[in-house]
């Protein structure tokens, strides 16, 4: 269970995850030992993920990002699973979500220019027998948030 100390090591860490583990220790106020055994211990229990870098699209040669509404044909476990393993092959698709609603999947992609966009879609998406129907929405703009609400009550300790 997580107490409040967790809590703000995972504030933290969100907002910066190369925060030495001095500074995490002095922010929360723990030793310098407990700050690094309980941030091991978050991420040996799954709770913390990973960490990622922030990199500039442009530098890497992205010149488009697009939000793709995906609609199925059909529906069943297989196709829903193959769909799924043939997105996460893509290197151009930043992250996939299943959704409910009118559409299935909501495909955050990446391309360097229209051109290359158009390939993306009709190789990934309209080439593929289980997708009816896409629609692509231009991203002009993305900026990750880095609060995190906590829903756990953390009074007790």
């Amino acid at each position: 269970m997580l107490d409040r100390t967790d809590i703000e090591l995972l504030r933290l860490l969100r907002k910066n995850a190369r925060l030495p583990n001095k500074t995490l220790a002095e922010k929360t106020g723990i030793a310098q030992s407990t700050a690094l055994e309980r941030v091991r211990r978050l991420r040996e229990s799954g709770v913390l993920e990973g960490y990622h870098a922030e990199v500039l699209p442009a530098a890497i040669g992205i010149g488009l990002q697009v939000m793709v509404a995906v609609r199925m044909s059909r529906h069943s476990r297989e196709l829903i699973d193959s769909f799924v393993a043939h997105m996460s092959k893509q290197p151009e698709i930043l992250a996939h979500y299943h959704v409910a609603g009118a559409d299935d999947f909501l495909v955050h992609l990446v391309a360097r220019d229209a051109d290359h966009l158009r390939e993306l879609t009709m190789s990934i998406f309209t080439e593929r027998e289980e997708v009816a129907h896409i629609q692509t929405n231009l991203i002009f703009a993305f900026q990750r948030n880095t609060d995190l609400p906590i829903y756990l009550d953390t009074a007790e300790e």
